[in-house]
């Protein structure tokens, strides 16, 4: 049977958001989409992009997968990374997106499963292999497999910053960021507050703080 919890949502939605935003969805069918926003976030469930950034339906194009993560450009039709490079090319090409976040957060599962090399993170499988993309990072930061929330953390703003290096070798989102189409950005959600912090690309660090 189909989830309770979804079927009660549902009609919430049907009944609340639809019904109040019922012209905005119909345009959005016969119109499409022209979100100017992507989003490149954690499939954590605690954080929603959606949700934080109080969008509305057609204003962001979301894309989640473990740990934020964004692969360098490989046009290898073995790669097993696709998914992800696939949605990006989609939204800089095909719904020609103006701004690119990748969006972290704090107390990530995966990251953490990843410092302790527990299992599932630690066999060969889908998402062993999909997290092993950030060992050159934890190699760099030092983190050795000591677990605590600084070196978490520490990961956690690391992995967002390589993703965007990693968005930087895709040729269309450079030309685009050549040009001035197209600017790129670095997020970090504080579960436990709320707050955002932003990278500021003039220190290179994430001290911009919203919240």
């Amino acid at each position: 049977m189909f989830p309770k919890r979804l079927l009660d949502g549902y009609f919430s939605f049907r009944n609340g958001k639809l019904a109040s935003e019922k012209t905005r969805y119909k345009e959005l069918a016969t119109s499409g989409q022209n979100p100017e926003i992507m989003i490149i976030g954690c499939c954590d469930s605690r954080v929603s992009p959606e949700l934080i950034f109080d969008s509305k339906p057609g204003e962001m194009f979301v894309v989640r997968n473990v740990a934020n993560l964004v692969p360098p450009y490989d046009k290898d039709p073995n790669s097993s990374y696709h998914g992800t490079s696939a949605a990006i090319e989609f939204a800089v090409s095909a719904l020609n997106i103006k701004h690119i976040v990748v969006l972290g957060h704090e107390s990530c599962g995966g990251i953490k499963s990843f410092i302790e090399n527990k299992k599932p993170l630690s066999t060969v499988d889908f998402i062993g292999k999909w997290m092993s993309q950030i060992a050159p990072v934890s190699s760099s930061l030092n983190i050795n497999n000591q677990y605590n929330k600084e070196n978490s953390k520490k990961l956690e703003l690391g992995v967002i910053s390589h993703s965007i290096n990693n968005l930087l070798t895709f040729p269309s989102i450079k030309a685009k960021i050549n040009n001035g189409s197209l600017a790129i950005h670095g997020a970090y959600f504080l579960i436990s507050t709320g707050d955002l912090l932003v990278k500021n690309y003039k220190t290179d660090v994430f001290d911009i703080r919203i919240g």
